[in-house]
Parts: structure tokens; C-alpha cells; sequence
């Protein structure tokens, strides 16, 4: 029998237009407020009228080339106002879209292209070179041909079901493939109908950026649209920063991960620009309460911790956050939604102990595609507790005296890190196909509070084994960024339990990877030549945690990352009393090429501009 806490919690019934599908709920928008700005994007702006006669005359096109209920249909578009109009054309005309990443690896692109047995993909011309199109039977569509606008503009036939998949979206897989997760219309609407009850459906300005493969994107993006809000959508470069369109447009509402908002508290312009907003909301990963402590120096507003995996649809819990104690809770279920927290027996565990969690009701996802293994051994019938499918998220939680919940980390290895959840599996094995590489374990630490990193721990078969920078290169070929390793780090061997199985927390006890690449270097290090050299090799070494920065060591051999370069950025500019490009810190990436840079010296890379503003975009 549940306990009573969680009996109370679970009676979570609303009404909800559950025949209904995301494309008719945008239309009705439309009908509301034809006139008003939907969408700004790169210097433009389209009303809701204009959203809506391009992307009908889109879905007719997608229409005649056979789109469909239940079809998967690929959306590989840079973050313009045509990747939105895709979005809704290819929902009214009733597929399932599967976002593509442009700046993710060919080989991953082409990975999701063949899973999901994609028939047609929308793209554009500077995107489709990046693209291995191999099927023969695939139609690429370019997103801005011009014979689309010969298709008429009036509404289009609905033709899909409120139970019809809404998207297809690609998460890690613990075999070595990502695997996507089949999310409906129903879902979708439900999830909706939660976020009203949860941060109220009031319009305002909403900054998107997220990408839209993360699924968080369909609240700034689609649930956004639906009630009326303006939408920003940050650019891949060129469209100014955070800071620039919270002061722009007079955002009200921003979403983004703990990561990306602790980013932005160590920029000085960035934090004062959070203080103008009226909502903020946080998820993805665990919440450190000092963030929050931090946020509310300069923020007054609602602040929101969210909780859900992609297989319950977005968010699954809510927290309005007030004062932080010493941990953050992610709250209670939105509506239609239920929490079980089960034993290894999969029996209800009392009130205030440590169980697994499971989630049932209306946002439960249909499964994962043509993965029917895979779907039986996460989404569970258990009648001891419900009558209905639940998911079985590998998350660990408790019940608090307050009658929260409080997510204690995972029971299993899998990784959230930035928002994006990791299968270490995936990455080790394409480290174990690495020249020189025998063993390799994938770890995330956390050596200072809310600085996670992903450490590779590896041993070598006995032949020379890469070094570390063709190692990141090789992954960079094959993974998304989120997904490469900060620092790679040489064992003799792998430590093991009494059992022979890794043991996962004795690398966790090791040294800070910094401190162990500096210690296993052998050989002599040239000092600092000039004041600017001492200078930056002082706030490198603050920040990464170590005794000395060789003028040559590569920064990112040593264990930075976003939030540790963001935070030597800060440092550096307010030392040197001057503005220095973010992007540079990446592109000169040891002492002395950053120093010669910031005296002058330092000829710029050949890399284009563009090319590094992509990198360091998907970087935060």
C-alpha cells in the first residue's frame, strides 16, 4: 500500500483538452491574437498570422511528399524563425519531428537518420553539406525553397490524433546508440496543462536557448506559442548575448540548467540583466542551493526547479523555491502525474526513507523507437501501485518532512551533466576503440560545488595509447560536445571491488584531474616570461584547482571546461580592467598563446569566426 504522503500527492486529476493535438492549440492561438509578435529571430519578427501561413504552406508541401500520422520526419536547421516554422508544419501535417543538431558529429546525424528511418528531412543549404545522406528513398527538403510559397496559406486538415507521436527526440543509450523516445500529442497537451497550474500561463517574453534535441525546448518553443507568448530565439552567433535580449525585448522569462546559470552569474553584465526577469527556471540537473542564494542578490522573481526525464514528457515535478536551506527540492507531480517511490522489490518504501523513482500518468511516453527490449524493461505494469504503465527512471528520492521530494542521484551509472543525460557506456565504448586503449571508465566529478566535469579513467593495452588531445578529437568526430570528456587521465590499472567490479567511487577519491596530469608530466616546465603570463597563469591555476599551469599545458587537458573558462573570463577581465572576447579563451588555449593574444602578439586562428561562435555555443 503507498504511504499517505504519496497518496496525497498523486490525486493530481485536471481537465485537459485531451483530444486535442499541439497544432489545433497553436491555431486557436492564432485565432486569439492574429496581429501579435510570436517570434523574434535574428533581427526578424513574424506574427502569429505570419507563423501560422508559413508553416501551412510547409505542411502542404510536407503533405504531398507523403508526411503522415506517425511519420518521423528530420528538422536539421540552425536556430532561425525556420526552425519554428518547420516544427509547427511538420506537427499540422500530422508527422513526428526528430530534431537534428547541425553542429552535433556527422556520424551521429547519420546514426539518427538511418534509426529512425527518416523518408523526408527539412534543412538548408549551409546545413545539408554537414549531412551523410546516404538513403536513397530520403527526400531533403530545403527549409527556404522558394516553390513552398506557392502552396496556399489557409489552415490545413488536421490529419493526426491527440495520440500520434508529437516528436521523436535521441537520447544516450547505455549499448552504445542513442535511442529515441516516442512522445505523443496527449503527452504533450497534458504537459501543457501542468505548466499553467505550475508557473501560470500569463503572457510574456520568453528567451529560448536550448537546442531544440533537448526536449526542454518544446516548452520554450511550442507551450510558449500556444498561450500567446513572444518567443526570442537565441541565435547560433551574431544575435548579441543573453544580457543584450534580456534588455532588447524585455524577456520575462528565461529556462536554462544550474550550469548555464551559474555561467552567467560570474559575468558581471550577465547577472545584474537576470535581475529584470520574472521567472527563472531551473532544471536538468541537481540545483545547488548556493546558486540560488547567489541568483537572489540581484533576482526578486519566481524561481522554478524542474524534474523529468524525456520518457514522462519534459517536466514531471515542480518547486517554487523560496528561501533555500541546504538542499533544493523539485517538489511535487504537475497534474495528471503520479510519484512512486519503490524498493529493490519494487514495493512502496515508508514515508522519509530512500526509494527508487517511478512515474505514472498522462506524460508517460509510448516508448522507445523500434527498441521494444528496451521499452519493456523501463516502462512497467505494477499493480501493487498503479493500474497504469509507469516509467522507471533509475533516480533516487525522498519524501522530506515538508512533503516534497528530494533527488538524491542515480541508482545506476548513468550521468546528468549540464542537462543532458549520459550513458557512460556509450562514451567508453568508443574510447575501447581507440589505438592503445584497453580500459576505459567514464565518471563525472564534482571537486568544487556545482563545477561537474566528465573524467575518462583509462588503461592503456601496452601499445603507446593516444595522447589526450587526439583522444578528444576522435570522440569530437563521433559525439556531441556535452558528451567529450574534460580531462583524460592514465591508470596502470583500474581499481575493483571485493567483487571484481570497477569501483566507481575509489576514482572518485583519486586527486582532482588536474592535479594528476600535472603530477604524471615529466618534464621541465619554462616559467612565466612576462607580467601578463604570470597573470593568466595565476587565474588558470585558481580555477582548476592546481599548483602550478605549465606555459604550454593545453587548458583543456587539464580539466577546464565551459564554467571553468567562463569563470577565468571574469577573472581576467576584471585583473585586467578591460573587455576580452569569450571566445578566445577556447581558441587560444595555453598560457602563452592567450598571453601573446591579450599583448597583441598572437596572430588570429584560420578557423572561422563562425566556426568558433558554433563551438562555444554548444560549449554553454
Amino acid at each position: 500500500m503507498l504511504p499517505v504522503p504519496l497518496l496525497e500527492w498523486n490525486r493530481t486529476e485536471a481537465d485537459y483538452p485531451r483530444d486535442s493535438t499541439i497544432a489545433e492549440l497553436f491555431e486557436l492561438q492564432v485565432a486569439r491574437t492574429p496581429d501579435a509578435i510570436a517570434l523574434a529571430a535574428q533581427d526578424r519578427a513574424l506574427s502569429f498570422r505570419e507563423l501560422e501561413e508559413r508553416s501551412n504552406r510547409l505542411a502542404r508541401h510536407l503533405r504531398s511528399l507523403g508526411v503522415g500520422p506517425d511519420m518521423p520526419v528530420g528538422v536539421a536547421l540552425g536556430r532561425s524563425e525556420s526552425l519554428v516554422v518547420a516544427l509547427l508544419a511538420i506537427l499540422k501535417a500530422g508527422g513526428a519531428y526528430v530534431p537534428l543538431d547541425p553542429g552535433y558529429p556527422r556520424e551521429r546525424l547519420a546514426l539518427v537518420i538511418e534509426d529512425a528511418e527518416m523518408m523526408v528531412l527539412v534543412t538548408a543549404a549551409q546545413t545539408r553539406q554537414r549531412l551523410r545522406l546516404g538513403r536513397s528513398r530520403l527526400t531533403v527538403l530545403d527549409a527556404n525553397d522558394s516553390a513552398i510559397a506557392h502552396y496556399s496559406s489557409n489552415a490545413v486538415s488536421p490529419s493526426a490524433s491527440s495520440g500520434n507521436l508529437a516528436y521523436l527526440i535521441y537520447t544516450s543509450g547505455s549499448t552504445g546508440k542513442p535511442k529515441g523516445v516516442m512522445v505523443e500529442n496527449r503527452n504533450v497537451v497534458n504537459f501543457f496543462t501542468g505548466m499553467d497550474r505550475a508557473i501560470g500561463s500569463e503572457p510574456g517574453v520568453w528567451l529560448a536557448v536550448t537546442s531544440v534535441a533537448f526536449d526542454i525546448s518544446v516548452l520554450e518553443l511550442l507551450w510558449t506559442l500556444t498561450r500567446g507568448f513572444k518567443v526570442v530565439l537565441h541565435g547560433d552567433e551574431g544575435t548579441g548575448t543573453i544580457a543584450d535580449e534580456i534588455a532588447r525585448h524585455g524577456v520575462t522569462h528565461l529556462q536554462m540548467t544550474p550550469s548555464l546559470a551559474r555561467i552567467l552569474t560570474l559575468d558581471a553584465r550577465a547577472f545584474a540583466a537576470l535581475g529584470q526577469l520574472k521567472h527563472i527556471l531551473l532544471g536538468g540537473e541537481a540545483v545547488p542551493a548556493s546558486l540560488i542564494r547567489h541568483l537572489r542578490q540581484v533576482f526578486r522573481g519566481e524561481i522554478h526547479n524542474m524534474y523529468g526525464p524525456t520518457e514522462t514528457t519534459i517536466w514531471s515535478t515542480t518547486y517554487l523555491v523560496g528561501e533555500p536551506g541546504n538542499t533544493v527540492s523539485i517538489g511535487r507531480p504537475i497534474a495528471n502525474t503520479q510519484i512512486y517511490l519503490l524498493d529493490s522489490g519494487l514495493n512502496p518504501v515508508p514515508a522519509g526513507e530512500i526509494g527508487e523513482l517511478f512515474i505514472g500518468g498522462d506524460g508517460v511516453a509510448r516508448g522507445y523507437w523500434n527498441r521494444p527490449e528496451a521499452t519493456a524493461e523501463r516502462f512497467l505494469s505494477l499493480p501493487s501501485v498503479s493500474l497504469q504503465r509507469i516509467y522507471r527512471t533509475g533516480d533516487l528520492a525522498r519524501i522530506l518532512p515538508d512533503g516534497n521530494l528530494e533527488f538524491l542521484g542515480r541508482a545506476d551509472y548513468q550521468i546528468k551533466l549540464r542537462g543532458h543525460r549520459i550513458e557512460p557506456g556509450e562514451i567508453e565504448a568508443f574510447l575501447e576503440q581507440c589505438p592503445g586503449i584497453k580500459q576505459a571508465v567514464i565518471v563525472v566529478r564534482e571537486d568544487r560545488e556545482g563545477d561537474k566535469r566528465l573524467v575518462a579513467y583509462l588503461v592503456a593495452d601496452g601499445r603507446e595509447a593516444a595522447p589526450a588531445n587526439a583522444l578528444r578529437s576522435a570522440l569530437e568526430a563521433k559525439l556531441p560536445d556535452f558528451m567529450v570528456p574534460s580531462a583524460f587521465v592514465f591508470l596502470s590499472e583500474l581499481p575493483l571491488t571485493d567483487n571484481g567490479k570497477i569501483d566507481r567511487k575509489a576514482l572518485l577519491k583519486l586527486p582532482p584531474p588536474g592535479l594528476f596530469v600535472r603530477a604524471t608530466h615529466d618534464r621541465r616546465e619554462r616559467q612565466p616570461a612576462s607580467e601578463i603570463e604570470r597573470i593568466v597563469a595565476r587565474v588558470w591555476e585558481d580555477a582548476l584547482g592546481v599548483a602550478s599551469v605549465g606555459m604550454d599545458d593545453n587548458f583543456f587537458d587539464l580539466g577546464a571546461h565551459s564554467l571553468t573558462v567562463a569563470e577565468v573570463h571574469s577573472k581576467l577581465q576584471e585583473i585586467l580592467g578591460r573587455e576580452i572576447e569569450l571566445i578566445d579563451l577556447f581558441q587560444f588555449s595555453t598560457v602563452s598563446a592567450l598571453a601573446r593574444h591579450l599583448a597583441g602578439t598572437q596572430p588570429r586562428s584560420q578557423v572561422s569566426e563562425r566556426a568558433q561562435r558554433r563551438r562555444l555555443a554548444r560549449q554553454l
